[in-house]
């Protein structure tokens, strides 16, 4: 069975940072295109990074600059860092795992934050 789990998730005030993980099993990440995906409350769900063969990286023009996706081959793991969080960026973060054939997998989600 291919599960996703996403973690790291909370509470930051505006500036700070937050380190978010996907932790992929059924699957070897590195062989699929992982992405990280966001949807605020009333609003369509939306692409934030793309990695893709273990190390290409695609990013929304939002966070460019300011998040970076990457990954651990050991340990089948997706992450997205954060930085300079801003209160816009207040989502739940869901992990995506496709390839060529179907179907795409979802994680649960993990929520974000960013508030005085």
């Amino acid at each position: 069975q291919v599960q996703l789990v996403e973690s790291g998730g909370g509470l930051v005030q505006p500036g700070e940072s937050l380190r978010l993980s996907c932790a992929a099993s059924g699957i070897i990440f590195s062989t699929y295109t992982m992405g990280w995906y966001r949807q605020a409350p009333g609003k369509q769900r939306e692409l934030v990074a793309i990695i893709s063969k273990g190390y290409s990286t695609n990013y929304a023009d939002s966070v460019k600059g300011r998040f970076t996706i990457s990954g651990d081959n050991a340990k089948n793991t997706v992450y997205l860092q954060m930085n300079s969080l801003k209160p816009e960026d207040t989502a739940v973060y869901y992990c995506n795992a496709k390839r060529g054939v179907p179907p795409e997998h979802w994680g649960q989600g993990t929520q974000v934050t960013v508030s005085s």
